[in-house]
């Protein structure tokens, strides 16, 4: 009995993966303030995420992925339109909700084909945990949320959930993937790790009586204490900006005016980055990485693994002290603008391990459609990245483009620091736009962005060509090409 019991079972799981179409469910995971080197796989030097590491090794990994914008709320808004912020209209964190109720997001398109979607988690384009269009299923928190005990919204209703949020969202994840088995399905999951706790108002201010701490489950809480990061040679222990970038250097000086004016900001901002901040970093790291492991569990479980297609990427990087950064995230060096990309899809044949082309956030809804066999609606401006992972293609652009719009909130130094870049074989060009004053960078030889070559006549012709170029990526972004 029980042999037969067993037989049926697994004949189950067939029929179910079977019943599907031979198009991939898609699952999206975007890890809160993740930067590009923040797992074991990408350098991270004591933090151990095997299940991150394992989709790497068994997908492909971008090694030059880059946000189209370095912002949680834009971002997210690029990366769910296909989109830059200048042209969804997301430029900031302040509460946009009106907006963001009329993003063209790609899973309409996904829902249109008969794809059962959902999502779950974080949000953060206007801080409502209502619905929004395109989803069958819907479980969402107000704003940045907290890391225990979620407010959640869920079918027409708000309570709390008990636990460690990103152990909540995984148990709907789960429960979502069981639910939709027998047919096609995208899944976005918006983890609350692993930013610090906070309070954003809908001006994109936060309330400073909020203790900015990174909070880890309770069982990973202590793991990594006394662990030691090798910091980057940019490092800046005493926070101060590089001498070859003047922009940065005015900002500071008001920084530190306001830090001496409001004792509060003192605690909050970390200046430096105590080893302790990235040691709570790294635990938190820990429940999203059994996260990851808890759902591919769940896919083979339920017979459908092979036919899915997984992305992990983050919204924004984050600062360890480099060039003098904390908390302030939005800046154009490569620890804030870099993204952590992988994708893992098993039924694509060829895939490449590591793809070095050049890509962006606004290339992901490209992906999923493409993935799903859709044609691309004109809306999007992003590319698949399919031809990358199988080989056709070496690269999809031959330049990136970076924007960023500048608001006093919630960084009152940060005002005015409204920026583009353009990232084009080994360079970077940054143009600050309320000021005359420019950075160039070599990334082959000078990786960590110590070197401004702006002012070096050897780099005249490479400066004339980046910036014509940039300007042709601004047009194209705005949609005036």
């Amino acid at each position: 009995m029980k042999i037969l019991l067993s037989v049926l079972a697994f004949c189950l799981i067939l029929f179910q993966g079977m019943a599907q179409s031979t198009r991939p469910n898609i699952v999206v995971i975007v890890v809160d303030d993740m930067r590009f080197d923040e797992w074991s796989g990408g350098g991270h030097t004591y933090l151990q995420t095997p299940n991150i590491d394992r989709l790497a090794a068994e997908g492909t990994t971008f090694d030059r992925a880059y946000h189209a914008i370095p912002l949680c709320s834009p971002n997210r808004a690029s990366i769910l339109t296909g989109q830059y912020p200048s042209r969804h209209g997301i430029i900031d964190n302040t509460s946009r909700d009106q907006a963001s109720f009329m993003l063209d997001l790609f899973p309409k398109y996904l829902q249109e084909a008969g794809y059962k979607t959902g999502h779950i988690g974080k949000w953060h384009m206007g801080n409502s945990s209502e619905p929004r269009p395109g989803y069958d299923y819907w479980v969402c928190m107000e704003g940045q949320g907290s890391s225990y005990d979620p407010l959640l919204f869920e079918d027409g209703r708000t309570y709390v959930a008990k636990g460690y949020t990103t152990d909540v969202f995984t148990d709907k994840a789960v429960g979502f993937i069981e639910n939709n088995a027998a047919e096609n399905f995208f899944l976005y999951i918006g983890h609350k790790a692993i930013h610090p706790e906070s309070f954003q108002r809908n001006d994109g201010s936060t309330d400073l009586s909020v203790p900015k701490e990174f909070i880890p489950a309770e069982r990973h809480q202590g793991l990594y204490e006394g662990k030691i990061f090798q910091r980057r040679p940019s490092y800046s222990p005493n926070a101060e900006a590089d001498a070859d970038k003047p922009v940065i250097q005015n900002a500071f000086q008001l920084r530190s005016t306001i830090l001496q004016e409001d004792p509060r900001w003192g605690s909050s901002m970390d200046l430096g980055v105590s080893e302790a901040s990235i040691q709570r970093r790294a635990e938190m790291m820990l429940a999203v990485d059994e996260s990851l492991g808890r759902i591919v569990a769940e896919l083979k479980k339920q017979g459908v693994y092979e036919n899915t297609m997984i992305i992990l990427t983050s919204d924004n990087g984050y600062f360890f002290g480099e060039h003098g950064f904390s908390l302030e995230r939005r800046l154009p060096y490569e620890e804030s603008i870099k993204s952590p990309l992988i994708i893992n899809y098993p039924l694509l044949g060829n895939k490449k391990a590591k793809v070095e082309g050049l890509v962006l956030s606004i290339d992901l809804s490209a992906t999923a459609l493409d993935a799903a066999g859709l044609a691309l609606p004109k809306t999007i401006q992003g590319k698949s990245l399919l031809p990358l992972i199988t080989g056709q293609e070496k690269e999809i652009r031959t330049s990136a483009l970076v924007e960023y719009f500048s608001n006093e909130q919630p960084f009152p130094w940060t005002a005015q620091l409204d920026y583009r870049v353009i990232i084009k074989d080994q360079f970077k060009y940054i143009k600050w736009l309320r000021f005359d004053e420019a950075e160039l960078y070599d990334l082959n030889s000078d990786p960590f962005e110590m070197n401004n070559l702006i002012g070096n006549p050897a780099y005249a012709e490479t400066l004339a060509l980046l910036k014509t170029e940039l300007q042709q990526l601004q047009l194209e972004a705005l949609g005036l090409d």
